[in-house]
């Protein structure tokens, strides 16, 4: 495990104010994922009963067009401990987490992914991290050579230049999968912002954290869904909702292009009153107009962009819309459930 930097009378505080029996929610957004969701409870299962604590599913199946939901329903009905939350159509991940987390009702809560790219193994070290004083242990990600080349430059690209850019210390190749104290959970859910760039939040509430480094194994089943045209516009909105710096660059820019426009007509009135000729070149003067042209669209597509994220925030409209919420059993460690199994 990799401590980032913290005071240690606040990790010390909170190792010695830790419930000894916590109840911990599994959030698990789900879209189309029949192909692997059966293999996702049978991994993930075992490492809670091992744990010792109470558990509970939080599953956000965001309009699946699958058996997903049918699969759930049924292993909720089965005794699963937990509840389904049947979202009214697709709004994205970040919306699904979001209901997940208003959702969860653990002490603790681990978020993951159902395709098993995060290894439910390492739930048991997170839990150890929280003992230890930390409100999150995220997961790390040290090896993505599942990933394609593509994603993998793309990636490493984005979190440069966030990194540059943004006021926030967000850590690199850190996904979704990490374990988040309540604190945190109360913390995030008072965030009102309609486009939610959920890594980024996770690092602006701060809180004392700590790295757990893993090699990310392939799919178990099934394909992903993200593209690149939504990871284009994931990275849009994670960078347009934690900086104000894009639009400060097109202001410092205008202002070199007029100053440099304003020094070379000085030149050329000072050429036409010494030599007293004007100065040829129409195709120079094309070429300069379509390139200031073409900066002004693209600065005001860039202030377009803070625009429209301003106009979603206006409407105020919900990040999600519940059709269903789906109960199963109720939380239960390993021991209860031996127990009840005996008994019966």
């Amino acid at each position: 495990m990799q401590a980032a930097a913290a005071s240690k009378i606040y990790v010390s505080r909170r190792q010695g104010s830790r419930p000894a029996a916590p109840l911990l929610s599994v959030i698990v957004p789900v879209f189309n994922e029949e192909d692997v969701i059966r293999h996702f409870l049978e991994a993930t299962r075992p490492v809670l009963e091992r744990s010792g604590l109470k558990y509970e599913y939080v599953f956000i199946d965001d309009g699946s067009r699958d058996r997903t939901a049918d699969i759930l329903a049924e292993q909720l009905q089965n005794g699963l401990p937990g509840r389904l939350l049947g979202l009214s159509r697709n709004f994205g991940k970040e919306a699904a987490l979001s209901a997940g987390l208003e959702a969860a009702r653990g002490d603790i809560a681990v978020i993951i992914d159902a395709d098993l790219q995060d290894p439910p193994e390492l739930i048991v070290q997170m839990i150890e991290g929280w003992r230890a004083g930390y409100d999150v242990v995220y997961g790390l990600r040290i090896d993505r050579s599942s990933d394609t080349l593509m994603k993998r430059s793309t990636a490493g690209m984005f979190y440069r230049l966030f990194d540059r850019l943004a006021n926030i210390d967000m850590p690199a190749n850190a996904g979704d999968f990490r374990l988040i104290d309540r604190a945190v959970i109360d913390a995030l859910l008072r965030l009102p912002e309609r486009n939610r760039f959920m890594k980024g939040l996770f690092a602006w509430v701060g809180f004392p954290v700590m790295a757990l480094p893993y090699e990310r194994p392939p799919r178990k089943a099934g394909t992903g869904k993200f593209n690149y045209w939504k990871l284009w516009n994931f990275a849009l909105d994670g960078l347009t909702g934690f900086t104000t710096l894009p639009l400060r660059v097109w202001f410092y820019g205008g202002a070199f292009v007029s100053l440099a426009a304003f020094a070379y007509a000085l030149y050329l009135i000072l050429y036409v009153v010494v030599f007293g000729t004007d100065v040829p070149g129409y195709a120079s003067l094309m070429v300069a107009l379509l390139f200031f042209s073409g900066v002004q669209l693209l600065s005001i597509g860039m202030i377009g962009e803070y625009i429209a994220r301003l106009f979603n925030e206006a409407k105020q409209r919900p990040v999600y819309i519940l059709q269903d919420v789906i109960e199963g059993g109720t939380p239960e460690t390993h021991e209860q459930g031996e127990r009840d199994a005996d008994e019966s």
